[in-house]
């Protein structure tokens, strides 16, 4: 997907000089936004907000209403007190395909000014409707030819003109759009911190609404998946078994993530809705590890809103026997006057994922 130019100017003297740029993702329920920035060649994290949206300006990934959008992300900037309107926005729905492929080798420059005469056949979006990009895993030969390993990313350009659309209106720059999952790999699995290339990792972010599935190995994406399910799915079984309205149930679902005196029946409903959302993970990874050149998964890391539900790590953990962890996106980052203390930096962190590492693409 098209990028902005690189996040770095020149001072009077010509000499090079970092400059932030925002991460914005824009959820179901939320935005949110961090602004990095590189200093001494160090990675900092100058700030971080985020603000509610109201109900149905997001659908499944998708802006609805781009006014409601832009309104909010006003807010969002004035409560953020951001120094950059440069935003590299996130992207993850039904509407992103994504696919891994085998084309004949070529450079990537002319696989780059070829790619829509080469992939047609692959992606159910004409190309002329759809954003491109790719990103090249490997090569081989078959039958005497030399063919490459693409993972194929296309998005209609309608719904990534909705993101742009809201984001201009709220008076931002867009400078870039990408694939959210890919975000993922940089926040958690940051250079210096990723397993070899002879074994995975899969990241799994929980939105409200959707859910990324990422396997890379050695910081490269292997395989992605979009679910339209998550941490909203769990409130709304809490507000229709036990009859309740949709605040309260919310409140309910933060208060058993919290670790609040156990209730029986509230028990029991979140693990039968975190069971339907388990088996779903299971799944997908089954159809990656069915795949020839699958390499095997080490570990789970888990982010999003909806990872803050302790029974989630655990049933994920039983059902796909490897261990479970939370990802640390600040691990990786100088934290700096962000005006969050230590409670409200762990609180953020799960949601902070999406974001930095949108903002890592375009300045690490």
């Amino acid at each position: 997907m098209p990028r902005g130019p690189p996040i770095v100017g020149t001072d009077e003297w010509g000499r090079p000089v970092a400059r932030s740029v925002v991460g914005l993702d824009i959820g179901t329920t939320a935005v949110r936004g961090a602004e990095v920035s590189v200093r001494r060649g160090q990675v900092v994290l100058d700030r971080f907000a985020q603000v509610a949206l109201p109900p149905g300006a997001v659908v499944e990934g998708e802006v609805a209403e781009p006014e409601a959008v832009a309104a909010t992300l006003k807010v969002l900037w004035r409560r953020g007190r951001f120094g950059s309107r440069r935003v590299v926005m996130g992207v993850a729905n039904q509407r992103v395909v994504v696919r891994l492929v085998d084309l004949p080798w070529m450079e990537p420059a002319e696989l780059r000014r070829s790619l829509r005469f080469q992939v047609q056949e692959y992606i159910p979006i004409p190309v002329d409707e759809a954003e491109l990009d790719f990103d090249v895993l490997g090569e081989h030969e078959t039958g005497g030819a030399r063919l490459m390993r693409v993972l194929l990313v296309a998005a209609q350009k309608e719904m990534v003109d909705g993101h742009v659309r809201a984001g201009m209106r709220a008076g931002l720059e867009p400078v870039g759009i990408d694939l959210t999952p890919f975000a993922l790999v940089r926040s958690l699995a940051p250079a210096g911190a990723m397993p070899l290339a002879e074994t995975g990792e899969a990241l799994v972010d929980v939105g409200a609404k959707v859910t990324n599935i990422v396997v890379h190995a050695g910081g490269v994406p292997r395989f992605v998946r979009i679910l339209l399910m998550g941490g909203q799915d769990a409130t709304d079984a809490l507000r229709i078994g036990l009859d309740v309205d949709g605040d309260a149930a919310e409140r309910t679902k933060l208060e058993a993530a919290a670790g609040a005196a156990s209730d029986p029946e509230v028990d029991q409903i979140l693990e039968q809705r975190i069971s339907l959302f388990t088996e779903e993970v299971r799944g997908s990874l089954d159809f990656y590890r069915a795949q020839s050149d699958a390499v095997p998964v080490s570990r789970v890391l888990l982010s999003g809103g909806g990872s803050r539900l302790g029974l989630l790590g655990e049933q994920l953990a039983e059902a796909l026997h490897l261990p479970v962890e939370p990802g640390r996106t600040l691990q990786a980052l100088r934290v700096g006057r962000v005006g969050l203390g230590a409670d409200e930096l762990a609180e953020m962190e799960p949601v902070a994922a999406v974001p930095v590492g949108l903002a890592l693409g375009e300045v690490a």
